[in-house]
């Protein structure tokens, strides 16, 4: 089979930036990409790297879509290089849509119900800005740590944990920017609540410490996992599948939280999480409306329903659409409220 492909980029700025470990966010760049059969079905695909968990650049995902000079078939795709897993997985993701909407029309199905976890701002700004979700219904949240000191962030944590609800749960990600002494008081602190919590609440209040050390200590994580009662979660250090694949044979056997749309080829992710029945929580990237659905429709549903008995049902971390401003910038400057208008057939790729 071979496919027309054309692509375009595309830029969403954050409303207000996204600051963690790694720095400074202020828009998501990446691109969308449109797979044409001879016969006219059309698949949309998202190219949607982040290079600071180990994913191609943006220039690399263009380098390689200008590659192809218009043209690739089912084997081209098969056969993207390893250390482009965005391109693989929005090629790939692109190609299946063909095969499942309506031979008609390139949209997207709207996806399956799931359960969100909101991502909360760092610093003061988190003790009310989990108000209105948790009036429309969210009771999972992400506050990221390791951004300002371990002093100031321990009392801020403690105010936040103590305002919210007795049924809300708390994801603390530090990405991977902790010392083993503050993932070690992270610990400590959250096991304490943890203890605490049969007395006054449903369910524990801390969910899982994600991502506290490098990936380059995969030991010393594992030592954490082993000595505390708090849940850790691999982030950075399962990035990619082959990043997973190494962390599996070398003992995890926790949560893994995986962004698709930088991990690889989506039929080959599907295959591993089911095959070992990994606790997996789907996250992510800021990508668009493209990705974020075809992970909900295709990926999260074949993994949730082959989920081992005793891994819970986890809310994905797709909560994250108020961080962006309702429109999509192409690289010529121009608002586009609608993914499809970034294609002008009278100027292809």
């Amino acid at each position: 089979m071979t496919y027309r492909v054309d692509y375009r980029q595309y830029r969403r700025p954050f409303r207000r930036p996204i600051h963690t470990h790694h720095g400074l966010w202020t828009e998501r760049k990446g691109l969308i990409l449109r797979l044409t059969n001879r016969d006219g079905h059309i698949g949309l695909g998202e190219i949607a790297p982040l290079p600071n968990f180990g994913s191609e650049s943006l220039a690399q995902a263009v380098e390689w879509c200008q590659s192809l000079e218009g043209r690739c078939t089912a084997d081209t795709i098969r056969s993207i290089p390893t250390n482009l897993p965005a391109c693989q997985f929005g090629f790939e993701s692109a190609e299946h849509m063909i095969t499942v909407s309506p031979p008609s029309s390139p949209i997207i199905p709207h996806p399956v119900s799931v359960v969100y976890c909101r991502l909360l701002p760092t610093g003061k700004s988190a003790l009310t800005a989990w108000k209105p979700f948790y009036a429309q219904g969210d009771r999972t949240f992400k506050w990221k740590i390791g951004v300002d000191p371990i002093q100031t962030e321990l009392a801020l944590f403690n105010t936040l944990v103590y305002q919210l609800p007795p049924d809300v749960t708390v994801r603390l990600d530090a990405n991977g920017g902790l010392s083993w002494d503050e993932a070690a008081q992270w610990l400590s602190v959250c096991d304490r609540l943890i203890s605490m919590a049969p007395s006054i609440r449903p369910s524990p209040p801390i969910e899982f410490l994600e991502q506290p050390l490098p990936p380059t200590q995969f030991d010393p994580l594992l030592q954490l996992s082993r000595h505390y009662q708090t849940p850790i979660a691999l982030d950075e250090s399962v990035a990619t599948l082959a990043q997973l694949q190494d962390c599996y044979q070398r003992g995890w056997r926790g949560v893994v939280v995986m962004k698709a749309a930088i991990a690889g080829y989506p039929s080959r992710i599907r295959e591993f999480c089911r095959t070992h029945q990994l606790d997996v929580v789907w996250s992510s990237v800021f990508e668009t409306a493209i990705a974020r659905r075809y992970i909900l429709d295709h990926l999260v549903p074949s993994i949730s329903d082959n989920r081992a008995i005793s891994h819970p049902k986890r809310a994905v971390g797709f909560g994250v659409q108020h961080y962006f401003a309702d429109t999509v910038i192409d690289e010529s400057g121009t608002h586009r409220d609608d993914l499809n208008s970034l294609f002008d057939h009278r100027n292809p790729s």
